[in-house]
């Protein structure tokens, strides 16, 4: 597991480079908000996972397996154990995050890889709805507490 990169794995690098041809601009690794997004566009207060199937409890699936513990013919209750902990972690960040007035994307790699575009359109039409609300926000005078229309 050592061996599992957390920062520039190959989806991540094909949705930045997608986004930043459409003019997106964002921060990386943000250690200090909640989760640590992958990506962060802190004026819209945006943050985006980019999960890898297998360890985010997505690869059974992707693979059509009725279940996690098909996946696993060996060692099965342990790496079970293991990834149903990092999906229920997943839980807890997007709770915390939404509840600090974040918007939480979270993309599946497999997703990512597979059309970065519409990966990025994701994100773009978050960003549009962030601004039209920011914007709304602003218009009535209401301040600025951090939560999205």
């Amino acid at each position: 597991m050592a061996a599992v990169k957390r920062a520039d794995t190959k989806p991540e690098l094909a949705l930045r480079r997608a986004l930043h041809r459409g003019g997106v601009r964002f921060r990386l690794q943000a250690n200090d908000v909640f989760g640590h997004p992958d990506l962060v566009v802190r004026k819209f207060k945006i943050a985006v996972f980019v999960d890898g199937d297998m360890w985010h409890g997505h690869e059974h699936v992707r693979r059509g397996l009725p279940s996690l513990e098909a996946l696993f013919p060996t060692n099965t209750r342990f790496w079970c154990e293991k990834i149903r902990q990092n999906v229920e972690r997943d839980r807890e960040v997007n709770e915390r995050l939404r509840s600090d007035g974040w918007t939480v994307i979270r993309l599946w790699a497999t997703d990512v890889l597979a059309d970065p575009d519409a990966a990025a359109r994701i994100v773009v039409e978050a960003l549009g709805r962030s601004r039209e609300a920011r914007e709304h926000r602003r218009e009535s005078g209401s301040g600025s507490d951090g939560q999205v229309l």
